[in-house]
């Protein structure tokens, strides 16, 4: 049985599903995670599945099983890389992903994680005048 390998980036978990999944490889991939998240103290989940070409309703099940997990342990996930047929056949399967956030790609789906993690005090206040002209409007 094959294993997926969950990799520790910051503050977030790398999933790169490379092979086609079976069942049992699923469920040992939301177990798996589930104890990494814990382990790691995680805050994002990064679940890419770009070289999935066939995802039946199981597989669509334990995506979404595995978000409310992460949840549940306050992470966020996000999936990227769905290919156009993988969410044809989702949506045919009546499978609507709840609770799973979605981007095109590692590299949006990363800066949404960064965004949905980011904690007061880790950057930016929100406010963009830096101006430190205080003194201008008297």
């Amino acid at each position: 049985m094959d294993r997926i390998p969950i990799l520790r980036m910051g503050r977030c978990l790398l999933v790169t599903i490379q092979v086609d999944l079976q069942d049992q490889t699923a469920l040992r991939l939301q177990d798996d995670l589930s104890s990494a998240i814990e382990r790691h103290e995680a805050q994002g989940v990064l679940i890419d599945i770009s070289a999935l070409e066939i995802v039946d309703s199981f597989i669509g099940r334990m995506l979404s099983h595995i978000s409310a997990i992460a949840r549940v342990l306050d992470a966020v996930t996000v999936v990227v890389g769905m290919q156009p047929a993988v969410a044809i056949t989702l949506v045919e399967l009546g499978l609507s992903l709840d609770g799973v956030k979605t981007a095109l790609n590692v590299e949006r789906g990363m800066a949404m994680l960064q965004a949905a993690t980011q904690t007061p005090g880790d950057g930016h206040d929100g406010n963009d005048d830096d101006s430190g002209d205080d003194d201008a409007a008297a």
